[in-house]
């Protein structure tokens, strides 16, 4: 009697990068989203250079990470948009 042992199919390890890629593509969408209500002045280009970052490393979310870059240019164009109107980078919805 011989012992035989079965071959099991080991799934593929996920490369760490692509994971940490998928992440900041989220978190620069997160970050985006945010910086539209508070601090635009350091969330947006926060959310921008991570959604770089993203892309660069290939990641599989790439929608969330073009969404997140947009986000963040729409954050910077807000901020110019205040500081033209206003003259400050703050803003109230009280007028």
């Amino acid at each position: 009697m011989t012992l035989t042992t079965a071959r099991t199919a080991r799934p593929t390890p996920t490369r760490p990068a692509a994971r940490e890629a998928d992440g900041l593509a989220v978190a620069s969408f997160v970050l985006g989203l945010l910086g539209l209500l508070v601090m635009n002045i350091l969330l947006g280009p926060v959310a921008i250079v991570m959604a770089l970052i993203a892309l660069a490393r290939a990641t599989a979310r790439r929608g969330r990470a073009l969404l997140g870059l947009a986000l963040g240019v729409a954050d910077l164009v807000v901020l110019a948009v205040l500081v033209a109107g206003n003259g400050t980078v703050s803003w109230s919805l009280t007028g």
